[in-house]
């Protein structure tokens, strides 16, 4: 192919301009960047990443003006080194300290204790001694009313003349009261107590085989205040 300086080739021979080689373009080079990636460093990592750049710095004929210097950069390290060193005491003896304390008052509350059994002993439970002492008196606790026990199941027990009786807890009962009635349950007389338990199920003994009986449950308190009998349940005696 001819080409546009060729020699002794004049503009108008025949050859177009635009059939000229195109000239060679250059070639881009991709760009190193840094990468630092300090956020994800720890302070100790952090100056010891610093130590390790400045050394390979240091005298390194690729960077003759680094900015900052290399002695600036130094101050910057032992300023760090030294803030984290100051930290880690501090730190060290606040953990100390809060110990300390911690125990300080662990003992404190425990001659609280010691001392208010003394206050309580002492005063015979009189209010007024007690308050004399610099101490509150606890308020009484009120009576939890007692509610009708519920859900009462009676089913044959693991003896003749047994039957095993069951029902739903009652909140702040102390003891249940169980009575019998083998007669008619709807006459207030014919119903007999058999025993009293701090369960929410007891056996029955004692019961005539084959009889017809109704069982029924209350509930007492621990100021012996009673709730209502619950609905009777009724099993013939195995």
């Amino acid at each position: 192919m001819a080409r546009y300086d060729t020699p002794s080739l004049f503009y108008d021979s025949g050859v177009r301009y635009d059939e000229a080689e195109p000239a060679p373009q250059p070639k881009k080079i991709k760009m190193a960047k840094v990468k630092l990636s300090l956020g994800n460093l720890s302070a100790e990592d952090l100056v010891a990443f610093a130590n390790t750049v400045k050394t390979a710095m240091t005298g390194n004929a690729n960077f003759t003006t680094p900015n900052p210097t290399l002695a600036a950069f130094g101050t910057l390290i032992t300023t760090a080194s030294t803030k984290i060193a100051a930290y880690n005491t501090a730190k060290a003896a606040a953990e100390t300290a809060l110990a300390d304390r911690d125990a300080a008052l662990a003992a404190l509350r425990g001659g609280f204790s010691l001392l208010g059994d003394y206050v309580q002993n002492a005063s015979g439970g009189d209010a007024v001694k007690i308050e004399s002492a610099g101490m509150d008196v606890r308020a009484a606790a009120a009576p939890v009313a007692m509610t009708k026990v519920l859900d009462l199941a009676v089913s044959e027990g693991d003896n003749p003349g047994s039957l095993d009786a069951m029902w739903k807890p009652v909140r702040g009962a102390r003891t249940y009261e169980i009575q019998v009635n083998t007669v008619n349950p709807d006459v207030e007389a014919n119903w007999v107590f058999k025993k009293s338990t701090s369960k929410s199920s007891d056996t029955v003994a004692g019961l005539t085989s084959g009889a017809k009986a109704w069982v029924r449950v209350r509930a007492i308190g621990g100021h012996d205040d009673a709730g209502p009998y619950s609905d009777p349940a009724t099993k013939v005696v195995p």
